[in-house]
Formats: structure tokens, C-alpha cells, sequence
């Protein structure tokens, strides 16, 4: 039942509710007697003539009346009041750890302080005989006092001797006759949270606190849950057979100490956890205060298990020998090198291209004694190579838009991407060798072994190939459910290990986004930390970016662990925030080259005649993506990055001004104008849903489509006849092309049997241009409307993104090169595809739909990568040594 306002239990009048669950109602009230606010937790109605509930509601009252502690939520009193059971408890200012983790993982100072407090509030629980077997989160408040744990309803007498105090363990006893609440082999508590015994449906003791202890420690270090599964038996079975990531994957930040107290509070085995909560405070205030024993934290004792002890330990100093060793070495061997910071300006009369989807960032040889990067002018771009020793850089010859160069271990070579081949060249001279084909590569690493490891294409796994040319091979395969790109691999010494970054161009600052370690012959791959940058190895040390800054951390590429906390080395490296890249390079002998500034990849809305030359920009600089010219070309529609969250900006572009279209919160993108000009539809809600706004007005955003089981990539078209739109579906680069009905019953339905995205209409309705993978590229396609199974090739070679000229006599695409025109005609039921001519080259991104067409053809508008930089690039030699100084 549900308690009104005013309603009275004895000298207790409910104020307001404050919650509910499966075992009881709690409400605000207050105590007339001594005017004071309290909680009050019924029995509900429907419980309230089950027997094996009404015990376990008295079990509650008798166990809170036996502890009283500054950590466990006080129980004031007990009554019946016609047919209503309740407790009358402390009432809690705050929110509780499930509330707050919704806001993400907490600070480690906090973390070990309400850890510590936990424990206690359990010690004194474990000491009066009461094992809790639901701790968990929700169950748990954090006041302004420290933190206290409720919701006592599971708890039961322990029956392990060994965690109670002796002559304590009576305090809590059970009424003769009854039988406790959870029969033998039953589960009980909270599947996430709960002790491999209790999913078992074994007895619990104060161990299977821990254990959970362990889990909600966990998620507070990392803000994710230690044990996930969508159904309560996939949950019961990681929490048999799983083991969580390790901490220092998804925090490399939290202290090592603390994710071996964890690691050790998880065991499977309750032999092997720590034995009391009283350890675990002890373990905690020690890291608290930062003790020496803080970072060589005690085994739990074992009864069994000596000799396993015995080498463990005997492997932790062996380790500790050869890390001290190779630092030791490493030092010896760079003592008499000074920590130097030089100057590399660009060749004369070029700007360096060392961010965006065509750059060419700066790559320093693994010898230190060379510097690659890409400049020129004018639009004409190629690699260069500047030598250390010299004052100048030289062109290399054949490499003209050349990206993403990348060394050879012996620093005799260069790999660099095309938009359409990998390639290398020797830096003594000659012609560049073809090595397989790519598409828009992302980075690659070059082992000693003789073998390339490389992204070779923007959306994509990773592949191997020979350093002599040959068919690749994959060795990642995206996972589309999180991710639409694997890039940027780095080899680690031994050849066989490389990192790489997995990211989500639907989410491009999503939480998911990580890099990962994996093995050259596919074994092995798992997520090593969360990181919107790539990672580098070098000198011992893993550099990567985090809060604009970059960061060093020590690492072990034997055992893959992290070694010590991260030190910050400065705040000034640029990050490409369109490619998820930090821009720096480093050598093996302790070299490092960046450059420095704000961040990169800030981009320009340019107007172009039909021949490419620009002819003004609307607006300021910033991050956009897809975009939509309104119907009469004084408008436009554009998605912008610009701010924390993805949102949809409506430009006049007769004034220059700009206004927002909806502020309706989250992720909103892929804009398309209604055939009127007076709405846009686009994507909204993270990508999950389509709606639609009015421009200019106060009229609510409407929603025409949501289904919590998909992802809509985009909206595509708006047919003239106002009737349909067309929209992409599916997860990651795994797409379908659908239409939408906009008038009667509103059923969506499949356009296309296979994959394609970006389907827009034909002027007239009568048919669609869409791209698809078929032939095993992307390509241009004509197809009717509705689909008859018919279909045209329009692009040879690919293409992307297609736009049609007002009167259905053009047809454009994004060749991957630059803006194209194929002449088309539809005669009938048939259709014609005449000469095709580049209109001009331009280096779109290749992602999303960023340019448009004016009705007439002759001009368009595109997302521009902003002009290099003359700003130089930063050399500094001897970096390790601003670490071991601090």
C-alpha cells in the first residue's frame, strides 16, 4: 500500500516517500514526540501476509537493534499499527553510492575513506554475529557524517566461527521453531554483487560480505561494475568464472595497492580473501596515509597455499631486480645526455600538415638522428625528411600527399599511406613501393621481424603485411557493437605485441573508447585503459593523453602492467581531436617530438565555385559534421561539435547568424530539411531515436521513431513530395538502408536487401543514389523507388555520400580524392550513367555526409580542415630524465 500525506503510525506522521523496493516502502516522517525528521520503512500491503516475509522484516528490526554504530543506519523504534509493519530509523541526508556512481567513478581520496568507513560499519556487523548478504550500492548512503549501510532485510547469523568475536555471536538469534528465510540451496542477494557461494546457493559467512565488499569497491575505483550480464544467469555466471579488468585497465590512475586489495577481496575461493573487515580498514587507512606498506600490501593469510606464497613472493623480488636493473641500465646509458628542448620550423615557404584526415604528423626515426613530417603550400603537400644533424629538410620525391608516415626499426625506411595505397621508401633515395591497398589508412607500426601492422582503412580492424608488399592479413576485427574503428598500432619490443585504439564515430568522446594490447597472431586482444588518444611505447614508458595533458606512466611490456602511477610531462601537446590522435612521436634513445598548441582538427563551413577555388567561409572555426542546404540555399543545417554534446545549428547564410534548433539535451546529428524549408528532421537521443523541429519556432520537437534495440546512423533524405524519409540503421558499420512513411500507418520498411547507407532521393521521387560495400568497396549506386531489384553503377573506383543537382540531370560524390560529377538520366523505368569528371580534389574527412550541392550545381559548401601551421615543432632530447628528477 501507499501512504498519504499526513497519514499517522503512532507519534509519526508520513511527510513523503523516498523510495521503494521488493521487500519494503520508505517514507519521510516526522516524530512528534521529539521533533525530529525520520524514515519509515512498511511491510507492503501484499507482503505483509507472507510468513517468510514477515520474518524477514523482524529480522531487519532485531539485527539494526544490535548494532549500533556511527556506520549503520540507526533503528529508533518498531510498531504495528492496523495490519502495518514498521521500522523507525535515522533519516539520512545525502544520496546513496548507487546515485552518486551514476555521475561516474570517485576520486581515490573518497574511494579509500568510504571504503574504510564500510568496513568498519561490517566489522561491527561480522563482530555481533550478522552477515549482511545484500551489500551492494543501493544499499549503501553517503552523508555528510561518512558513509552508513542500510537495508539489513537479507541479513542472517554467521555461522563461520571464525568471523565473529567469541561470545558475540549470539547477539542475533532466531525464534525457536523457525526456519531462516532463504532455504538451503536457495539464491539470494543482488547477482552483481553477490559471493560465488551465495550464487551457488551455498552458506554465506562474513567472507561473502567481502566479496562484495570487493565488487562495490570496485565500481567505485572504476565507475563500471566488476560483474556484468544482461540476464540475472549470464550475471551469476561471470560472477563464477570471470575475472573483472583489472583496475589499473580502466584507471591507470588508482593506486596499485588498492587494485591488488581489490583483486584479493574478489577471489573465487573465500580462503583466498582477505578473512575480516577489520584487514581490509587496516589495508585501507594504510593507503590513506600512504605508508610504505600501502604499496607492498599483505597477503590475507592462507592456511593452505604456503609454497604458492613462497613463489609468489620470491617472483615479486625477481621482478623488482630486473625492473631495477633495466632502469639502472637505462640510466648508465643516457647519463651524459643533457635534457634538452629544441626548434624545428617548416621547410621555406611551406606550413607543416600535421593534423586532420590528410596530415602528416611528425615522426621522429627510432635512432633519434631523423625527423619525418608532412608540409608544402598551396595545396600541395608531400613528405619531408629533416635530418638532426642539418639545418634544413629535404622533399622526398614520389610521396606527394603522403600520411601518416611511420619508421622502420632500423631507421633506413618510411612507411606513409595514399588515400588508396600503403607504401614505403627507403630515405637514401628511389621511387616508393606499393604495398598493398587501404583506404584512408590510420596509422601503422613496423617490427623488427620484418612485419607491418597496420589500419588500412579509416573504419576498420588492424592487419598485418609484409615489409616487401603482400596481401594483408586481419588481425583485429572491430567490434561494431561498441566501436567503428581499430587505429594508430604500436609495436612493443618483442615484435609479437602491439596497442591500438578502438573508437565510436557515433560517440566520439564515448566512455568505450579505449586502447587496447593484442598479439600479432590473434590470440590474444583486451582492453588495456580507457583513453580518447593513442598510446606510444618508449624508454619504458606508455606516453598517451589525458585532460589535454600528456602523461607518462611506466610499463612493463613483459607482463603488460602498469608500473607506478602516471606523472604528467606538460599540458602543451596538441591533440587531433578528429582522428583521436596526441601528435608526438618518440625514439628509442630517449627522443620526443610534438607539436604544441590547442587542439587541432578545428574546421571552416567554405563556400567553393564548381572548379574548387573557395570563395568565403560562413561563420568561425570549430568542429562540424554533416550538413544540409535548405531547399532555397539560404540556409543551412549542420551538426557541431563544438560543445560537450553533439547538437544542431541552423545558419542564415545571407547574415552569418546562427541560432540552435532544439535544446532538447543529447546527442543530436545528421540534419535533413523538410521539402518546405520550414523543419528539420535528424537524429536524436544518442542516435537512438529520429524526431523532428520546426525552425525558427517554439514548437515542441516531435519524435517519428524509436526502438531501444537500435542505432540509427543517420538521417539521410526528405523526399519532395514531403512523403518519406530515408534513414540508416544498425550498429557500427553494419548498416541498413529504411524508409519512413510520414504519412498513414507509419511503418518503417527496408529499402535496400543488403548493407548501404546515405540513400537520398531523386528530384522527382522515382529513385534513390545510395552507397554500398558490395563489390568490396564503397560505391555509388542508382536503384528505383521502391526497389525492383534493379540497379546502376555510378562510381568506378568509389564513392561516397551522393548528392543530386536540382533537376536530376547530375549526380555528385565523395570519390575519396575529391568532389565528382557523373551525368545521369532516367528514361522510364531505365536509367542512364553518362561521363563522370572530378570536379575538383578536396580532402573531406570520408566519414559523414560534409559537403552539399546548390541547386544549380555551380557552387558548394563543405566541412574544410583549417591551413597547416608555421608554428615549429618541440624536440626534446633526453625526456625520461624530467621524470626521474621529480
Amino acid at each position: 500500500m501507499s501512504l498519504a500525506s499526513g497519514t499517522k503510525l503512532g507519534p509519526y506522521e508520513i511527510q513523503a516517500p523516498l523510495g521503494s523496493g521488493g521487500m519494503g516502502e520508505v517514507y519521510r516522517a516526522h516524530d512528534t514526540r521529539l521533533d525530529r525528521s525520520v524514515a519509515i520503512k512498511i511491510l507492503p500491503g501484499h507482503l505483509s501476509e507472507n510468513p517468510d516475509a514477515r520474518q524477514r522484516f523482524d529480522r531487519e528490526a532485531r539485527t539494526i537493534s544490535c548494532l549500533n554504530h556511527p556506520n549503520i543506519c540507526t533503528l529508533h523504534d518498531v510498531g504495528h499499527q492496523n495490519g502495518t509493519d514498521f521500522l523507525v530509523m535515522e533519516y539520512l541526508e545525502g544520496e546513496t553510492l548507487a546515485d552518486r556512481l551514476r555521475k561516474g567513478p570517485l576520486p581515490t581520496d573518497q574511494v579509500v575513506r568510504y571504503g574504510a568507513e564500510i568496513c568498519d560499519g561490517l566489522e561491527k556487523a561480522h563482530r555481533s554475529g550478522v552477515v549482511h548478504r545484500d551489500l551492494k550500492p543501493g544499499n549503501i548512503m553517503l552523508t555528510k557524517s561518512g558513509a552508513k549501510l542500510m537495508d539489513f532485510g537479507l541479513a542472517k547469523p554467521s555461522v563461520a566461527s571464525t568471523s565473529a568475536a567469541s561470545g558475540l555471536s549470539a547477539t542475533l538469534t532466531t525464534p525457536a521453531g523457525s526456519h531462516p528465510l532463504t532455504a538451503q540451496g536457495t539464491v539470494v542477494g543482488t547477482f552483481q554483487y553477490m559471493s560465488p557461494e551465495q550464487v551457488e546457493g551455498k552458506e554465506a559467512d562474513a567472507r561473502s560480505d567481502i566479496f562484495a565488499f570487493g565488487a562495490v569497491l570496485y565500481e567505485m575505483i572504476t565507475g563500471k561494475r566488476a560483474f556484468e550480464g544482461k540476464t540475472a544467469a549470464s550475471a551469476m555466471a561471470a560472477v563464477l568464472e570471470r575475472e573483472p579488468l583489472p583496475i589499473c585497465a580502466l584507471q591507470p590512475a588508482a593506486p596499485p595497492a588498492l587494485d591488488r586489495l581489490v583483486k584479493t577481496c574478489l577471489a573465487k575461493d573465500p580462503d583466498d580473501r582477505w578473512q575480516t573487515a577489520h584487514d581490509l580498514k587496516l589495508q585501507l587507512k594504510q593507503i590513506a596515509e600512504g605508508s610504505s606498506q600501502a604499496g607492498a600490501i599483505a597477503l590475507p593469510p592462507r592456511s593452505r597455499r604456503r609454497s604458492s606464497a613462497l613463489a609468489w613472493a620470491v617472483a615479486t623480488i625477481l621482478g623488482v631486480i630486473t625492473i631495477a636493473a633495466s632502469v639502472i641500465a637505462y640510466q648508465a646509458d643516457h647519463a651524459q645526455q643533457p635534457l634538452l628542448r629544441l626548434s624545428i620550423t617548416p621547410p621555406d615557404k611551406t606550413q607543416f600538415n600535421l593534423s586532420g584526415d590528410t596530415s602528416g604528423p611528425a615522426m621522429i626515426s627510432p635512432d633519434g638522428k631523423y625527423v619525418v613530417f608532412s608540409a608544402g603550400a598551396g595545396g600541395h603537400l608531400q613528405l619531408y625528411l629533416r635530418s638532426l644533424d642539418s639545418v634544413a629538410a629535404q622533399p622526398l620525391a614520389g610521396t606527394e600527399g603522403g600520411m601518416f608516415p611511420f619508421w622502420s626499426p632500423d631507421s633506413h625506411s618510411i612507411g606513409f599511406f595514399t588515400p588508396d595505397k600503403l607504401k614505403r621508401i627507403d630515405i637514401g633515395g628511389g621511387t616508393p613501393i606499393d604495398l598493398c591497398d587501404s583506404q584512408l589508412g590510420r596509422g601503422g607500426s613496423w617490427s623488427q621481424n620484418g612485419e607491418i601492422i597496420a589500419a588500412l582503412a579509416f573504419t576498420g580492424g588492424i592487419s598485418r603485411v609484409p615489409a616487401s608488399g603482400g596481401t594483408p592479413v586481419q588481425v583485429t576485427t572491430v567490434d561494431n557493437q561498441k566501436y567503428t574503428s581499430n587505429r594508430w598500432p604500436w609495436f612493443l619490443p618483442d615484435g609479437k605485441h602491439f596497442l591500438y585504439l578502438a573508437v565510436n564515430h557515433n560517440l566520439p568522446a564515448g566512455p568505450e573508447t579505449a586502447i587496447f594490447i593484442a598479439s600479432l597472431d590473434g590470440n590474444e586482444n583486451r582492453l588495456l585503459f580507457h583513453s580518447l588518444s593513442n598510446a606510444v611505447f618508449a624508454s619504458g614508458y606508455l606516453l598517451y593523453q589525458r585532460d589535454n595533458a600528456l602523461v607518462a606512466q611506466a610499463f612493463d611490456p613483459s607482463s603488460q602492467k602498469f608500473i607506478g602511477d602516471p606523472q604528467v610531462l606538460g599540458d602543451s601537446v596538441q591533440f587531433d581531436q578528429a582522428l583521436w590522435r596526441g601528435n608526438l612521436s618518440a625514439s628509442n634513445n630517449g627522443m620526443l617530438v610534438y607539436a604544441s598548441g590547442d587542439a587541432a582538427g578545428a574546421q571552416t563551413l567554405t563556400w567553393y565555385d564548381r572548379h574548387g577555388k573557395p570563395l568565403r567561409a560562413v561563420g568561425e572555426r570549430g568542429g562540424f559534421s554533416e550538413l544540409d542546404l535548405s531547399p532555397d540555399d539560404k540556409k543551412l543545417a549542420v551538426t557541431d561539435f563544438n560543445t560537450a554534446s553533439a547538437g544542431i545549428w541552423i545558419y542564415d547564410l545571407n547574415t552569418g547568424l546562427k541560432s540552435r534548433l532544439s535544446f532538447s539535451g543529447g546527442v543530436q546529428r545528421s540534419p535533413v530539411w523538410s521539402p518546405d524549408g520550414s523543419r528539420v528532421a535528424h537524429s536524436s537521443d544518442q542516435m537512438s531515436r529520429i524526431s523532428v523541429k520546426q525552425v525558427g519556432g517554439g514548437t515542441p520537437e516531435q519524435q517519428l521513431l524509436a526502438e531501444s534495440s537500435t542505432v540509427y546512423a543517420s538521417v539521410s533524405s526528405w523526399s519532395s513530395d514531403g512523403r518519406y524519409l530515408l534513414y540508416s540503421q544498425g550498429n557500427g558499420l553494419q548498416l541498413e538502408l529504411w524508409v519512413l512513411p510520414l504519412t498513414g500507418n507509419r511503418k518503417p520498411f527496408r529499402y535496400y536487401p543488403g548493407e548501404a547507407s546515405w540513400g537520398v532521393f531523386s528530384p522527382d521521387v522515382h529513385w534513390v543514389a545510395y552507397s554500398s560495400l558490395e563489390t568490396g568497396r564503397p560505391e555509388i549506386f542508382v536503384a528505383p523507388f521502391p526497389w525492383t531489384g534493379t540497379k546502376w553503377q555510378v562510381s568506378n573506383g568509389g564513392g561516397a555520400f551522393p548528392r543530386w543537382r536540382a533537376d536530376g540531370k547530375e549526380l555528385y560524390y565523395y570519390n575519396f580524392n575529391g568532389i565528382e560529377a557523373a551525368e545521369v538520366e532516367a528514361k522510364g523505368s531505365s536509367f542512364q550513367v553518362g561521363e563522370s569528371k572530378l570536379l575538383f580534389a578536396f580532402p573531406l574527412k570520408g566519414l559523414t555526409r560534409d559537403y552539399d550541392v546548390s541547386r544549380d550545381g555551380q557552387r558548394f559548401i563543405a566541412i574544410t580542415p583549417t591551413e597547416g601551421t608555421s608554428q615549429p615543432l618541440t624536440l626534446v632530447q633526453n625526456w625520461p630524465a624530467e621524470l626521474q628528477r621529480r
